[in-house]
């Protein structure tokens, strides 16, 4: 790794050179080494510049280049897709220098290490747990920061990536004639994803569950949260036709759990 530091860098014009340069990389100053990650960086080897920002604080461990390295080779290797090097050196940064300027773009790798594979809603949720819970660490740990901004937007995604999970469960359970474990997973949406964008849905999903189980009184309370909070989407008026269809309408009836719901919401009653 060292020969290969020592090509890359000669050859940078940083060194007032083009011609490859045998002299062992230590000949280098911390600085040399530093801007020539930061071009390696931009030029679009992410690899190679986490590996010359970490030569940065191995030849010189306690100087200011090494300290400012360790963020930008978190950076570096996050760039690269190597998410768990980027968490495993994020948190080391912060580990050391829990109080620097660059603590909170550390914590924000960090959580980005967890945020950024959790595009694809068929995979294992543990991820979206953990980005959830460093998105956090962000936005109340520096929550003056731009990061914590950033972090917000991303921990509403990711809080709705989770909702999204409980919907595609659901709609299994649903499409296969398993209603009550349908509705389980679509209460849990209605009950504890109220701000995601997968609350109407869940609501039209009760009131097409409930009504294959002839649970009408459930059905209607459904529709009838369905029809205060989101009269204007395509699952009030499909569940509105669900609903009139069988001569009933969205309106509260009974004493299940979505009537308490009901109350909660609608009637503002939380006891």
């Amino acid at each position: 790794m060292a020969a290969l530091c020592v090509s890359l860098l000669a050859s940078c014009s940083i060194f007032g050179q083009s011609e490859s340069d045998d002299r062992p990389l230590d000949s280098f100053s911390a600085e040399e080494i530093y801007r020539q990650g930061e071009f390696t960086l931009e030029a679009g080897d992410e690899g190679e510049a986490a590996a010359l920002f970490g030569e940065v604080e191995r030849l010189y461990p306690y100087s200011e280049w090494a300290r400012r390295a360790l963020v930008m080779q978190a950076y570096a290797y996050h760039q690269d897709r190597d998410y768990e090097s980027a968490r495993g050196t994020a948190q080391r940064f912060l580990d050391i220098y829990p109080a620097d300027d660059d603590a909170a773009w550390a914590q924000y790798i960090l959580a980005l290490s967890y945020y950024d594979q959790i595009d694809d809603v068929g995979r294992d949720q543990g991820l979206t747990f953990q980005a959830l819970q460093s998105l956090r660490d962000v936005i109340e740990t520096y929550p003056d920061s731009d990061y914590a901004r950033s972090a917000v937007l991303k921990f509403d995604l990711a809080f709705d990536h989770l909702a999204a999970k409980e919907m595609e469960i659901g709609r299994y359970y649903l499409k296969r004639g398993h209603y009550v474990a349908g509705i389980n997973r679509f209460r849990v949406v209605v009950e504890n994803f109220q701000t995601t964008s997968q609350t109407p849905e869940a609501l039209h999903r009760l009131v097409e569950s409930y009504l294959l189980l002839g649970l009408n009184d459930e059905a209607q309370t459904a529709g009838a949260i369905l029809g205060h909070n989101f009269q204007s989407t395509e699952w009030y008026q499909d569940s509105f036709v669900l609903l009139t269809g069988r001569g009933l309408e969205a309106k509260a009836k009974g004493d299940s759990w979505i009537r308490a719901v009901y109350r909660q919401t609608i009637k503002g009653e939380w006891l």
